[in-house]
């Protein structure tokens, strides 16, 4: 189980610019870093980073146990972590009863888990309908089903709460609560602040 994330002289380069340079944070168990910044100062870029998606021009990206051991990185980013993108990375084709199933046993699901997705998230009147069918906030609903059905400890968000309204809003802040209650941890990139509290790194102004 991740329960600390160390990122140590961190610099993120996409194609001839430099995102930022020698970045250091390490989050334990239970707190929420909220990434902020203007549009291009690689908000999305770090979180892919820390996923494995994008390697860092220098630095490292670590994970440790409870113990302060540090996790094997694709053991780590296969088992323990969540990456949700700005897309929901649904497909549309699919009800949205088997989209939940199917990301939920991809990742590893918990039957339990499942439900509580359900009820939580208002995903049961729903379940039956194409994915093409439903609202921008309801897809965003059954995407971010997928981390109470697979539960795992690091949630990389992005832009979460976007297209959600006020209610669903708290709901999914009720939801992040939880999750750090329980010693899990969130890294996410945001406009708004999120609805609960967190640690600001500003990444700046963007080129």
């Amino acid at each position: 189980m991740i329960t600390a994330l160390a990122l140590t002289g961190l610099t993120l380069v996409r194609g001839e610019r430099v995102l930022f340079r020698n970045l250091d944070l390490t989050a334990a168990a239970g707190e929420a870093v909220a990434l902020t910044g203007a549009n291009g100062a690689g908000k999305t870029s770090l979180l892919r980073a820390v996923a494995g998606f994008i390697r860092p021009e220098a630095g490292t990206v670590a994970f440790l146990d409870a113990d302060g051991d540090a996790i094997d990185p694709p053991e780590a980013r296969a088992h323990g972590l969540h990456l949700l993108g700005h897309l929901d990375g649904l497909k549309t084709a699919r009800t949205a009863r088997d989209e939940l199933m199917f990301q939920s046993q991809w990742l590893g699901h918990s039957h339990k888990g499942i439900a509580e997705a359900i009820e939580g998230l208002g995903l049961a009147p729903l379940l039956d309908l194409e994915v093409r069918k439903l609202s921008a906030g309801q897809r965003r609903r059954l995407a971010l089903a997928r981390l109470i059905g697979s539960p795992r400890s690091l949630w990389l968000l992005d832009e979460p709460l976007s297209p959600l309204d006020a209610r669903w809003r708290a709901v999914v802040g009720e939801m992040m609560a939880r999750h750090l209650h329980g010693g899990g941890l969130i890294m996410a990139a945001v406009h708004d602040p999120l609805p609960i509290p967190t640690r600001a790194l500003d990444l700046g102004a963007g080129r």
